[in-house]
């Protein structure tokens, strides 16, 4: 069932929300899911890439700033708003149909003090705020694949920069695309190979963490009694995702040497 649906000027992606089996979804110029949400549970975290994507916080437990590039229906910084109360939001969002669809369809909350949307490019704000955030999450696509302006070298070295020392990204890739390898090398080359990949159990998604020195330093046995506590508080399944991160990560062994 289709909810919503329009297409403001000529260029821009078309924005349309449907409902399945007691779910919202949103989806941008053709059929894939950009987000979804439950509508007996609207503040968890519906899809798996999402709760990976939150997979920084076995390393990095309190951010002050976390900027999110790409909104999609505002899941992932609905659920940073409410639960990491010790952190300031910034998100930006090139599209403002987005914006609009995640206030009007999906509860994302009204901006405060610790949550600020605006609409803009990403890019571009990333080059212009270097040193200033913690936690980077990049999640940016159209209807086809990864936008080209949010996976260049040149934005993967801006993301570096815009990192505090200490700091960490999360990107959003899909691992069935046939650039997920170019885009993977340089993600490497910008973070000097300092990189994890976190695979989705359900979907093709792949969340590569990139670490800005000085390096977490952990094994996996401490990620998974991290992983355990924060299950406890959060229940976002943490502790199945070390197992695939030591699965996807060989190099690494178990003294996580980075």
């Amino acid at each position: 069932m289709s909810l919503f649906s329009r297409r403001r000027a000529a260029g821009q992606t078309a924005v349309e929300i449907s409902e399945r089996q007691g779910v919202r979804y949103l989806h941008l110029g053709g059929p894939a899911v950009q987000s979804a949400m439950r509508l007996k549970d609207p503040d968890a975290l519906e899809l798996e890439y999402a709760r990976a994507m939150l997979g920084f916080l076995l390393f990095h437990d309190a951010p002050r700033d976390i900027c999110l590039i790409g909104l999609g229906g505002g899941s992932i910084a609905k659920y940073i708003h409410r639960h990491l109360t010790a952190s300031r939001l910034t998100a930006l969002e090139i599209n403002p149909e987005v914006v609009a669809a995640a206030r009007g369809y999906f509860h994302l909350p009204a901006d405060d003090e610790r949550l600020s949307v605006l609409t803009g490019d990403g890019a571009a704000f990333v080059h212009a705020h270097p040193a200033s955030q913690d936690v980077l999450l990049v999640d940016g696509y159209d209807a086809k694949r990864i936008v080209e302006d949010l996976a260049s070298p040149e934005f993967y070295r801006a993301c570096k920069a815009m990192l505090r020392p200490g700091g960490m990204a999360a990107f959003n890739l899909w691992g069935s695309d046939s650039y997920f390898p170019r885009y993977h090398d340089r993600l490497a080359r910008a973070f000097g190979e300092h990189v994890l990949q976190l695979p989705a159990e359900k979907k093709g998604n792949i969340i590569v963490f990139a670490f800005n020195k000085p390096l977490p330093d952990a094994g996996f046995a401490p990620l998974t009694a991290r992983a355990e506590a924060l299950d406890g508080s959060l229940g976002l399944g943490f502790t199945g995702f070390i197992q695939r991160m030591r699965d996807w990560n060989p190099a690494c062994g178990d003294g996580f040497i980075l």
